[in-house]
């Protein structure tokens, strides 16, 4: 246990440094081709940034719109990244020329340099092209510090996988002090990275793989830890995947999104991911995860919501997650709920979620009005319900819904 500890205290101390080992790395670059380079992640966020050489500030004349709002703020838009990633960075392994393109803010031309780990793609050193230019012989050398860099970002993100029993016992202990003792070891373990933003993410069912024994998960951009955990909905029993995101701002949560969509592809075919609502520190991870989860059993439940949805939009199953699993198995659902009564179960769904709009409702089921009536009419008689009250309507659509999930 000591040595465990030894091990991860020596970890957060290590990741402390690392924002000024990058910024060391970067200054490097930037002395080799005398040139100002900027690193930022494989998601486009700004890590690390050298002095301009056309003036002291952001509001230099020739500093183009592209560097000045990574600069700010942080990051590049969607448009921007879509742009630069169309010239083929995400797979190049040697030097990128990217010309001038006014028309998308990019005043002037950029090198980037990709840097990797292993084969996986983790960031980019971004540097202005600018007449003569950097030789072939430089070049060469800053790739050598690209790589050094590239080693740092898979460290960084080797971290979150070693934290793989903290943050397992923090989503599957109990409430009380159990939990309790749970986080304030997780933010032992953490140190300064566990006080900011954070999203929780859950990806299911995940193939019976562990983090710490895959690869490609050791070098997950962005996440603070991961995990797996038992994942049983229904019929379906197995494991999910847990994992915590860092976030620059709460309402930008395109991290984790990212990670999610990532994720949800290598899980294969069936899955799904959910992504919980930002919060700030430790405390309430229990509560992330539980939206997590729901919203990864959402996106697996609706097809319209998948394969990845957030909390914040899945609607109805916010409660429907939170009932009992034999919710569904309620007395007014089992006679409809059955292989031979299908359609009108799909018949009396489409007609709860167009809020009983008889001319909607057979538009989108294709059918005549009075079929659509006849149906109906079956559907009371199995379910011993009356659609024209309020309250059956709801408990019909709760039970529907409630059927969908696992």
């Amino acid at each position: 246990m000591c040595h465990g500890r030894a091990r991860r205290h020596g970890a957060s101390e290590g990741l402390r440094r690392v924002k000024g080992d990058y910024q060391e790395l970067v200054d490097e670059i930037s002395a080799l081709l005398g040139a100002p380079a900027t690193l930022e992640n494989r998601d486009f966020e700004l890590i690390a940034f050298g002095a301009h050489d056309g003036g002291d500030g952001l509001d230099a004349p020739d500093l183009d719109p592209v560097r000045t709002r990574s600069i700010l703020t942080r990051r590049s838009t969607a448009q921007v990244r879509a742009w630069f990633e169309s010239f083929g960075i995400t797979r190049a392994t040697s030097p990128v020329r990217i010309p001038p393109t006014p028309e998308a803010g990019v005043h002037r031309g950029r090198i980037c340099l990709p840097v990797r780990h292993r084969g996986y793609a983790l960031g980019y050193v971004w540097l202005l092209d600018d007449e003569p230019g950097p030789t072939d012989a430089q070049l060469g050398a800053a790739m050598e510090v690209a790589a050094r860099i590239g080693a740092l970002l898979a460290d960084e993100a080797q971290a979150g996988a070693d934290l793989t029993r903290e943050f397992r016992a923090v989503l599957t202990a109990e409430r009380g002090w159990q939990r309790d003792m749970a986080v304030a070891e997780l933010r032992t373990a953490l140190g300064t990275r566990g006080e900011g933003l954070h999203a929780v993410v859950c990806v299911a069912p995940w193939p019976m793989v562990n983090p710490e024994d895959t690869p490609a998960l050791r070098t997950v951009p962005g996440a603070t830890a991961l995990c797996t955990v038992p994942w049983a909905q229904g019929a379906a029993a197995g494991q999910s995947l847990a994992v915590l995101v860092r976030l620059r701002s709460a309402d930008a949560v395109t991290p984790a999104v990212t990670v999610a969509s990532r994720l949800v592809d290598s899980a294969g075919r069936g899955a799904a991911a959910g992504v919980a609502e930002a919060r700030t520190g430790l405390d309430d991870l229990g509560a992330a995860w539980g939206e997590a989860a729901a919203a990864a059993r959402a996106a697996l439940a609706e097809p319209r919501l998948g394969p990845l949805a957030r909390w914040s939009d899945i609607g109805p199953y916010r409660l429907l997650t939170a009932l009992p699993g034999d919710a569904a198995g309620d007395a007014v659902g089992r006679a409809l709920l059955t292989p031979a009564h299908r359609e009108l179960a799909r018949t009396a769904e489409v007609f709860l979620d167009l809020a009983g709009q008889a001319g909607r409702t057979a538009a989108e089921l294709g059918i005549h009005r009075q079929t659509l009536y006849y149906r109906l009419s079956r559907v009371e008689q199995l379910t011993k319900l009356d659609l024209d009250e309020g309250e059956d309507r709801l408990l019909l659509h709760m039970v529907l819904k409630a059927s969908r999930l696992r």
